[in-house]
Protein backbone atom coordinates (compact mmCIF):
# COMPACT_ATOMS: atom_id res chain seq x y z
CA UNK A 1 0.00 0.00 0.00
CA UNK A 2 2.68 2.27 0.87
CA UNK A 3 6.11 1.93 -1.06
CA UNK A 4 9.15 3.11 -1.96
CA UNK A 5 9.88 3.25 -5.80
CA UNK A 6 11.46 0.38 -7.26
CA UNK A 7 11.23 -1.14 -10.46
CA UNK A 8 7.75 -0.16 -13.24
CA UNK A 9 4.81 -2.27 -13.06
CA UNK A 10 1.76 -1.51 -15.57
CA UNK A 11 -1.09 -1.48 -13.71
CA UNK A 12 -4.02 -3.26 -15.09
CA UNK A 13 -7.62 -3.11 -13.51
CA UNK A 14 -9.99 -5.40 -14.71
CA UNK A 15 -13.61 -4.55 -14.18
CA UNK A 16 -16.67 -6.02 -14.80
CA UNK A 17 -16.99 -4.03 -18.63
CA UNK A 18 -13.65 -3.01 -19.61
CA UNK A 19 -9.72 -3.43 -18.50
CA UNK A 20 -7.91 -0.39 -17.95
CA UNK A 21 -3.89 -0.37 -18.27
CA UNK A 22 -1.47 2.32 -17.01
CA UNK A 23 1.84 2.98 -17.19
CA UNK A 24 4.15 5.26 -14.99
CA UNK A 25 7.86 6.30 -14.85
CA UNK A 26 8.98 8.10 -11.86
CA UNK A 27 11.92 11.03 -12.45
CA UNK A 28 12.74 12.50 -9.99
CA UNK A 29 10.15 11.69 -7.28
CA UNK A 30 7.85 12.98 -10.00
CA UNK A 31 5.18 10.17 -12.07
CA UNK A 32 5.23 10.62 -15.79
CA UNK A 33 2.45 9.28 -17.93
CA UNK A 34 3.97 6.56 -20.57
CA UNK A 35 1.09 4.47 -21.25
CA UNK A 36 -2.48 4.65 -20.67
CA UNK A 37 -5.67 2.67 -22.26
CA UNK A 38 -8.91 1.16 -22.27
CA UNK A 39 -10.51 -1.59 -23.65
CA UNK A 40 -14.40 -3.20 -23.35
CA UNK A 41 -15.05 -6.70 -22.93
CA UNK A 42 -18.45 -8.58 -22.74
CA UNK A 43 -20.28 -9.08 -19.10
CA UNK A 44 -19.97 -12.96 -19.19
CA UNK A 45 -15.90 -12.71 -18.86
CA UNK A 46 -16.52 -11.19 -15.24
CA UNK A 47 -19.01 -11.95 -12.63
CA UNK A 48 -19.39 -11.49 -9.47
CA UNK A 49 -15.66 -10.52 -9.17
CA UNK A 50 -14.48 -13.71 -10.58
CA UNK A 51 -13.21 -14.79 -14.07
CA UNK A 52 -15.21 -16.81 -15.86
CA UNK A 53 -14.29 -16.53 -19.56
CA UNK A 54 -10.55 -15.26 -19.84
CA UNK A 55 -10.28 -15.33 -23.39
CA UNK A 56 -11.65 -11.89 -24.22
CA UNK A 57 -9.43 -10.53 -21.28
CA UNK A 58 -6.62 -11.69 -22.76
CA UNK A 59 -7.52 -10.15 -26.00
CA UNK A 60 -8.27 -7.15 -24.67
CA UNK A 61 -5.11 -7.17 -22.75
CA UNK A 62 -3.10 -7.98 -25.40
CA UNK A 63 -5.02 -5.49 -27.61
CA UNK A 64 -3.84 -2.88 -25.55
CA UNK A 65 0.24 -3.70 -25.33
CA UNK A 66 -0.44 -4.08 -29.19
CA UNK A 67 -0.93 -0.81 -29.52
CA UNK A 68 0.87 0.72 -26.70
CA UNK A 69 4.13 -0.86 -27.42
CA UNK A 70 4.94 -1.35 -24.31
CA UNK A 71 7.70 -4.01 -23.41
CA UNK A 72 7.24 -4.17 -19.82
CA UNK A 73 6.21 -7.96 -18.50
CA UNK A 74 5.46 -6.69 -15.11
CA UNK A 75 2.04 -6.53 -13.62
CA UNK A 76 0.15 -4.77 -10.78
CA UNK A 77 -3.46 -5.80 -10.90
CA UNK A 78 -6.27 -6.29 -7.67
CA UNK A 79 -9.09 -8.17 -6.91
CA UNK A 80 -12.64 -7.26 -5.29
CA UNK A 81 -15.51 -8.27 -3.43
CA UNK A 82 -16.13 -11.71 -1.47
CA UNK A 83 -13.09 -13.08 -2.38
CA UNK A 84 -11.58 -10.81 -0.10
CA UNK A 85 -11.54 -10.21 3.19
CA UNK A 86 -10.76 -6.82 5.09
CA UNK A 87 -10.84 -6.13 8.75
CA UNK A 88 -9.15 -3.50 11.29
CA UNK A 89 -7.93 -5.95 14.38
CA UNK A 90 -6.63 -5.29 17.88
CA UNK A 91 -3.54 -6.65 18.90
CA UNK A 92 -0.88 -6.26 21.64
CA UNK A 93 1.76 -4.53 20.58
CA UNK A 94 5.00 -6.54 19.66
CA UNK A 95 7.80 -6.67 17.39
CA UNK A 96 7.37 -7.46 13.80
CA UNK A 97 9.06 -11.35 14.13
CA UNK A 98 6.24 -12.28 16.57
CA UNK A 99 3.63 -10.65 14.12
CA UNK A 100 4.41 -12.85 11.64
CA UNK A 101 4.37 -16.11 13.63
CA UNK A 102 1.13 -14.83 14.96
CA UNK A 103 -0.93 -13.60 12.64
CA UNK A 104 -1.89 -17.09 10.78
CA UNK A 105 -2.95 -18.12 14.33
CA UNK A 106 -4.95 -14.23 14.94
CA UNK A 107 -6.36 -14.42 11.46
CA UNK A 108 -8.49 -17.62 12.24
CA UNK A 109 -10.72 -15.35 14.13
CA UNK A 110 -11.72 -13.19 11.64
CA UNK A 111 -11.45 -14.72 8.19
CA UNK A 112 -14.39 -16.97 7.44
CA UNK A 113 -12.93 -19.67 5.17
CA UNK A 114 -10.30 -22.25 5.91
CA UNK A 115 -6.47 -20.70 6.62
CA UNK A 116 -5.39 -23.15 3.56
CA UNK A 117 -7.63 -21.94 1.04
CA UNK A 118 -6.53 -17.97 1.27
CA UNK A 119 -3.23 -15.78 1.52
CA UNK A 120 -2.97 -13.30 4.24
CA UNK A 121 -1.34 -9.84 4.06
CA UNK A 122 -1.09 -7.36 6.81
CA UNK A 123 -0.49 -4.14 7.67
CA UNK A 124 0.61 -2.71 11.11
CA UNK A 125 -1.31 0.73 11.49
CA UNK A 126 -0.23 2.02 14.50
CA UNK A 127 -0.49 2.09 18.44
CA UNK A 128 -4.40 2.10 19.42
CA UNK A 129 -5.59 5.92 20.86
CA UNK A 130 -7.66 3.76 23.55
CA UNK A 131 -5.01 1.26 24.86
CA UNK A 132 -1.49 2.23 24.86
CA UNK A 133 -0.92 -1.70 25.13
CA UNK A 134 -2.46 -2.64 21.71
CA UNK A 135 -1.90 -1.75 18.27
CA UNK A 136 -4.08 -1.74 15.49
CA UNK A 137 -3.35 -3.94 12.28
CA UNK A 138 -5.50 -4.14 8.62
CA UNK A 139 -5.85 -8.09 7.75
CA UNK A 140 -6.19 -8.76 4.40
CA UNK A 141 -6.77 -12.55 3.28
CA UNK A 142 -7.79 -13.49 0.01
CA UNK A 143 -8.89 -16.40 -1.80
CA UNK A 144 -6.01 -18.61 -3.74
CA UNK A 145 -8.01 -20.11 -6.26
CA UNK A 146 -8.81 -16.50 -7.46
CA UNK A 147 -5.29 -15.66 -7.07
CA UNK A 148 -4.22 -18.25 -9.16
CA UNK A 149 -6.50 -17.80 -11.99
CA UNK A 150 -4.88 -14.11 -12.56
CA UNK A 151 -1.89 -15.13 -12.53
CA UNK A 152 -2.83 -18.06 -15.07
CA UNK A 153 -4.34 -15.51 -17.56
CA UNK A 154 -1.03 -13.16 -17.72
CA UNK A 155 0.98 -16.27 -17.71
CA UNK A 156 -0.88 -16.78 -20.85
CA UNK A 157 -0.76 -13.14 -22.34
CA UNK A 158 3.28 -14.07 -21.20
CA UNK A 159 3.18 -11.43 -18.21
CA UNK A 160 4.49 -11.98 -14.76
CA UNK A 161 1.83 -10.58 -12.03
CA UNK A 162 4.29 -9.37 -9.80
CA UNK A 163 1.51 -7.86 -7.03
CA UNK A 164 -2.11 -8.37 -6.59
CA UNK A 165 -3.35 -5.75 -4.31
CA UNK A 166 -7.31 -5.02 -3.90
CA UNK A 167 -9.36 -1.70 -5.31
CA UNK A 168 -9.85 -0.38 -2.49
CA UNK A 169 -6.16 0.68 -1.70
CA UNK A 170 -5.17 1.30 -5.15
CA UNK A 171 -7.58 3.93 -5.19
CA UNK A 172 -5.93 5.12 -1.78
CA UNK A 173 -2.96 4.92 -3.54
CA UNK A 174 -4.13 7.56 -6.40
CA UNK A 175 -5.71 9.79 -3.79
CA UNK A 176 -2.54 9.96 -2.06
CA UNK A 177 0.01 10.66 -4.52
CA UNK A 178 -2.50 13.56 -5.99
CA UNK A 179 -3.85 15.02 -2.83
CA UNK A 180 -1.63 14.35 -0.13
CA UNK A 181 -1.96 12.15 2.84
CA UNK A 182 -5.03 13.40 4.70
CA UNK A 183 -4.20 14.64 7.71
CA UNK A 184 -6.77 14.65 10.70
CA UNK A 185 -9.88 15.18 7.85
CA UNK A 186 -11.31 11.61 7.51
CA UNK A 187 -12.10 11.50 3.43
CA UNK A 188 -13.99 9.02 1.79
CA UNK A 189 -12.89 7.41 -1.39
CA UNK A 190 -15.91 5.78 -3.64
CA UNK A 191 -15.09 4.06 -6.88
CA UNK A 192 -18.32 2.98 -8.62
CA UNK A 193 -17.96 0.80 -11.59
CA UNK A 194 -20.39 -1.10 -13.33
CA UNK A 195 -21.39 -3.90 -11.28
CA UNK A 196 -19.16 -3.09 -7.86
CA UNK A 197 -18.57 -0.38 -5.63
CA UNK A 198 -15.63 0.42 -3.20
CA UNK A 199 -15.74 2.73 -0.06
CA UNK A 200 -12.31 3.37 1.98
CA UNK A 201 -12.46 5.62 4.28
CA UNK A 202 -8.90 7.16 5.12
CA UNK A 203 -7.90 9.15 7.84
CA UNK A 204 -3.70 10.07 8.49
CA UNK A 205 -2.78 7.97 5.49
CA UNK A 206 -4.29 5.01 6.92
CA UNK A 207 -7.66 3.05 5.93
CA UNK A 208 -10.49 2.71 8.53
CA UNK A 209 -12.96 1.53 6.83
CA UNK A 210 -13.17 -0.38 3.92
CA UNK A 211 -16.58 -1.97 2.36
CA UNK A 212 -16.98 -3.72 -1.31
CA UNK A 213 -20.84 -3.62 -2.50
CA UNK A 214 -22.28 -5.51 -5.22
CA UNK A 215 -24.11 -2.66 -7.08
CA UNK A 216 -23.19 -0.23 -9.67
CA UNK A 217 -23.74 1.85 -12.72
CA UNK A 218 -25.75 -1.45 -13.96
CA UNK A 219 -28.57 -0.80 -11.86
CA UNK A 220 -29.53 2.08 -14.15
CA UNK A 221 -29.04 -0.14 -17.21
CA UNK A 222 -31.20 -2.79 -15.45
CA UNK A 223 -33.98 0.19 -14.56
CA UNK A 224 -33.90 1.54 -17.61
CA UNK A 225 -34.73 -2.11 -19.45
CA UNK A 226 -37.30 -2.52 -16.70
CA UNK A 227 -39.38 0.51 -16.89
CA UNK A 228 -39.01 1.64 -20.33
CA UNK A 229 -38.53 -2.06 -22.27
CA UNK A 230 -35.54 -1.11 -23.59
CA UNK A 231 -32.61 -3.65 -24.71
CA UNK A 232 -29.50 -3.84 -23.09
CA UNK A 233 -27.81 -1.37 -25.65
CA UNK A 234 -29.99 0.61 -25.56
CA UNK A 235 -30.08 1.02 -21.91
CA UNK A 236 -26.43 1.91 -22.41
CA UNK A 237 -27.04 4.67 -24.84
CA UNK A 238 -29.51 6.29 -22.61
CA UNK A 239 -27.74 6.28 -19.60
CA UNK A 240 -25.12 7.99 -21.31
CA UNK A 241 -27.22 10.93 -22.94
CA UNK A 242 -27.76 9.86 -26.13
CA UNK A 243 -30.94 9.62 -27.67
CA UNK A 244 -32.84 6.79 -28.52
CA UNK A 245 -35.64 6.37 -31.26
CA UNK A 246 -38.84 6.03 -29.76
CA UNK A 247 -37.75 6.76 -25.75
CA UNK A 248 -39.46 9.97 -24.25
CA UNK A 249 -35.91 11.74 -22.61
CA UNK A 250 -38.27 12.97 -19.57
CA UNK A 251 -39.02 9.45 -18.65
CA UNK A 252 -35.38 7.89 -19.12
CA UNK A 253 -34.12 11.13 -17.25
CA UNK A 254 -36.53 9.73 -14.47
CA UNK A 255 -35.63 6.58 -14.36
CA UNK A 256 -31.39 7.25 -14.29
CA UNK A 257 -32.13 10.02 -11.51
CA UNK A 258 -34.17 7.21 -9.44
CA UNK A 259 -31.52 5.12 -9.88
CA UNK A 260 -28.44 6.86 -8.61
CA UNK A 261 -30.70 8.33 -5.91
CA UNK A 262 -30.78 4.35 -4.87
CA UNK A 263 -26.41 4.37 -5.80
CA UNK A 264 -26.46 7.33 -3.19
CA UNK A 265 -28.26 5.62 -0.69
CA UNK A 266 -26.06 3.02 -0.40
CA UNK A 267 -23.03 5.39 0.04
CA UNK A 268 -24.63 6.31 3.01
CA UNK A 269 -25.44 3.43 4.54
CA UNK A 270 -22.09 2.40 4.40
CA UNK A 271 -20.63 5.59 5.73
CA UNK A 272 -23.28 5.70 8.56
CA UNK A 273 -22.40 2.21 9.61
CA UNK A 274 -18.83 3.60 9.54
CA UNK A 275 -19.71 6.49 11.68
CA UNK A 276 -21.86 4.06 14.28
CA UNK A 277 -18.88 1.85 15.08
CA UNK A 278 -16.12 4.84 15.12
CA UNK A 279 -17.24 6.93 17.70
CA UNK A 280 -17.40 10.73 16.56
CA UNK A 281 -15.89 10.06 13.97
CA UNK A 282 -17.52 11.60 10.81
CA UNK A 283 -16.17 11.78 7.31
CA UNK A 284 -15.80 15.22 6.29
CA UNK A 285 -15.46 15.06 2.67
CA UNK A 286 -16.29 12.67 -0.30
CA UNK A 287 -13.68 12.14 -3.85
CA UNK A 288 -15.62 9.89 -6.31
CA UNK A 289 -14.45 7.57 -9.27
CA UNK A 290 -15.19 5.16 -11.47
CA UNK A 291 -17.49 5.46 -14.51
CA UNK A 292 -20.68 5.68 -13.16
CA UNK A 293 -19.39 9.43 -11.54
CA UNK A 294 -18.90 11.21 -14.82
CA UNK A 295 -22.38 11.57 -14.48
CA UNK A 296 -22.64 14.86 -12.80
CA UNK A 297 -26.24 13.90 -10.81
CA UNK A 298 -24.19 11.63 -9.03
CA UNK A 299 -21.77 13.78 -7.37
CA UNK A 300 -24.98 16.40 -6.68
CA UNK A 301 -27.04 13.61 -5.02
CA UNK A 302 -24.00 12.37 -2.87
CA UNK A 303 -23.33 15.92 -1.90
CA UNK A 304 -27.13 16.72 -1.28
CA UNK A 305 -27.87 13.45 0.76
CA UNK A 306 -25.11 13.59 2.73
CA UNK A 307 -24.39 17.33 3.32
CA UNK A 308 -20.72 17.14 2.99
CA UNK A 309 -18.39 18.16 -0.37
CA UNK A 310 -18.10 15.36 -2.81
CA UNK A 311 -15.74 15.72 -5.46
CA UNK A 312 -14.29 13.89 -8.06
CA UNK A 313 -10.99 12.36 -7.85
CA UNK A 314 -8.20 13.06 -10.48
CA UNK A 315 -5.74 10.57 -10.49
CA UNK A 316 -3.62 12.53 -12.84
CA UNK A 317 -3.53 15.65 -10.97
CA UNK A 318 0.18 15.79 -10.10
CA UNK A 319 0.80 13.11 -13.32
CA UNK A 320 2.95 14.62 -15.35
CA UNK A 321 1.96 14.77 -19.31
CA UNK A 322 3.85 15.01 -22.60
CA UNK A 323 1.54 16.99 -24.46
CA UNK A 324 3.06 16.44 -27.59
CA UNK A 325 1.32 12.99 -27.06
CA UNK A 326 -1.07 12.99 -24.55
CA UNK A 327 -3.95 15.43 -25.00
CA UNK A 328 -4.48 16.74 -21.48
CA UNK A 329 -8.14 17.29 -21.98
CA UNK A 330 -9.18 14.26 -23.55
CA UNK A 331 -6.57 12.44 -20.86
CA UNK A 332 -9.26 14.55 -18.05
CA UNK A 333 -12.46 13.32 -19.20
CA UNK A 334 -10.82 9.58 -19.29
CA UNK A 335 -9.49 10.29 -15.66
CA UNK A 336 -12.82 9.25 -13.44
CA UNK A 337 -12.44 5.18 -15.32
CA UNK A 338 -8.89 5.23 -14.22
CA UNK A 339 -8.33 6.01 -10.57
CA UNK A 340 -7.64 2.34 -9.56
CA UNK A 341 -5.23 1.11 -12.62
CA UNK A 342 -3.12 4.78 -11.66
CA UNK A 343 -2.93 3.28 -8.26
CA UNK A 344 -1.42 -0.29 -9.69
CA UNK A 345 0.69 1.15 -11.54
CA UNK A 346 2.29 3.02 -9.14
CA UNK A 347 3.48 0.05 -7.29
CA UNK A 348 6.66 -1.70 -8.06
CA UNK A 349 7.89 -5.05 -8.17
CA UNK A 350 9.36 -5.91 -4.48
CA UNK A 351 6.40 -4.71 -2.80
CA UNK A 352 4.49 -6.69 -0.64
Amino acid sequence: MFFKPQKNLIGIDIGSSSVKMVELKEINGEYHLENIGMASIPSEAIVDNTIMESISIVEAINGLLKVSKIKTKNVASSITGSSVIIRKILLPIMSADELDSTIQWEAEQYIPFEMSDVNIDYQILGPSKNDSTQMNILLVAAKKDVINDYVMMFNEIGMVLQVIDVDSFALENSYEENYGVSGEEIIALINIGASAMNVNVVQEGMSVFTRDLQVGGNLINDELQKNLGLSGEEAEKVKLGEKVGGVDPVAAQKVVDRAIDNLCLEVQRSLDFFSATSADDQVGKVFISGGVSVNPRVSKALENLLGIPVRMLDPFARIKLDEGRFDPEYIRSISPFFAVATGLAMRRVGDK
